[in-house]
């Protein structure tokens, strides 16, 4: 946790840029978050939420023999899947959904006790990528490594428990599955399990922890999603990300080579899991960052919740040997996260060396 939040705090944000719009009492978009006339040139007015194709992602069942090569298949043409079969319970799932609602229900005054420091990476506010745009998102988080009791304490005194047993044991359940994935995805490219010593065993001796994050997002309704995004478009930085989009509700668009923007439609019961730069580099530009954002709607609150899994922070990572040239440097995890955070669309052609 030290070493991953340290990472974060080479790219500090301004304060007042931290804080969400208090929703609740907005009746239209403000400048500050209308982007239909930004610089900031992919959410434009004509691409948020018209003329958008529908697709379907890739099903995959992990009950499936071949689930390592259809994951394979899926993470080099798409970068990203949906997997059913998972095993997480739906009662786990509602219990999030639960927790979180009564969180973001709650007034402006009472989130912005769990507001996240400038430097930090834990806590409440904007979404971690909205200080590269000029524009604010439609869009408040709570972001969580580990436990979140010191963040909700101070907003339920006597009342933070369950909150933080839900969130933990849904972390706990992620986490398995997430290494349960990336051993699938990892074998697709003939890379033999006990050659990745944080992939198992991590709690041994000497062993240092994954690098993880449960990011909560809400995105209000909206007065006008032609003028506003709810996520600008960006690549994950970590291996992997499972997201869990409640209630089915449409919000999630990939961008794919030659065609642009597509919306997912969501499968019920199905979790989306997509490759972030970390994989990317380790495939050796394989499997694809997938590009992706989130759109709002004007009547219904949308909520999602992400888990980000990748490698300990004083990890390094580079391509996978695979009998061709590496196009990817080594460097540390730590040190591609300060890159990234110094420069947000250009790290990985930084390290690029083919």
């Amino acid at each position: 946790m030290a070493n991953l939040s340290k990472a974060y705090e080479s790219a500090p944000q301004q304060t007042h840029r931290i804080i969400p719009l208090d929703f609740q009492s907005v009746k239209h978009v403000p400048e500050s978050h209308s982007w239909s006339n930004s610089d900031d040139s992919l959410p434009v007015r004509s691409q948020l939420v018209e003329n958008i194709e529908q697709i379907s992602l890739p099903v995959i069942d992990l009950g499936d023999l071949d689930a390592s090569k259809m994951m394979g298949q899926a993470c080099e043409s798409w970068g990203m899947f949906q997997v059913i079969n998972h095993g997480i319970p739906s009662t786990l799932f509602r219990d999030v959904e639960s927790e979180a609602r009564a969180f973001f229900s709650l007034a402006a005054e009472e989130k912005m006790k769990a507001l996240r420091s400038p430097g930090g990476l834990t806590g409440y506010g904007v979404a971690q990528i909205a200080k590269y745009y000029n524009k604010l998102m439609w869009h408040e988080g709570l972001t969580i490594v580990g436990s979140p009791m010191d963040h909700v304490r101070e907003i339920w005194p006597d009342q933070y428990h369950r909150f933080c047993e839900v969130m933990e044991a849904y972390q706990k359940a992620m986490k398995e599955l997430s290494e349960r994935l990336l051993d699938l995805i990892l074998k697709s490219l003939g890379m033999p399990e006990e050659h990745i010593e944080w992939l198992s065993s991590v709690a041994c001796k000497g062993r240092q922890a994954p690098s993880t994050l449960l990011q909560l997002n809400s995105y209000p309704p909206c007065p006008d999603p032609t003028q506003a995004t709810g996520l600008a478009p960006h690549t994950d930085s970590f291996l992997i990300t499972i997201l869990h989009q409640v209630g089915n509700i449409n919000g999630l668009q990939v961008h794919r080579e030659g065609t642009g923007w597509a919306l997912i439609v969501p499968l019920e019961g199905a979790l989306v899991v997509n490759v972030g730069d970390m994989l990317h580099i380790m495939s050796n530009g394989l499997f694809s960052s997938v590009l992706h954002r989130a759109v709002v709607d004007n009547t219904r609150h949308r909520l999602s919740f992400a888990y980000f899994y990748g490698p300990p922070a004083v990890s390094s990572i580079s391509p996978i040997p695979r009998g061709c040239q590496s196009q990817f440097r080594s460097m540390t995890v730590r040190e591609y996260l300060e890159m990234k955070g110094k420069d947000f669309e250009g790290a990985l052609s930084k390290i690029r060396v083919v």
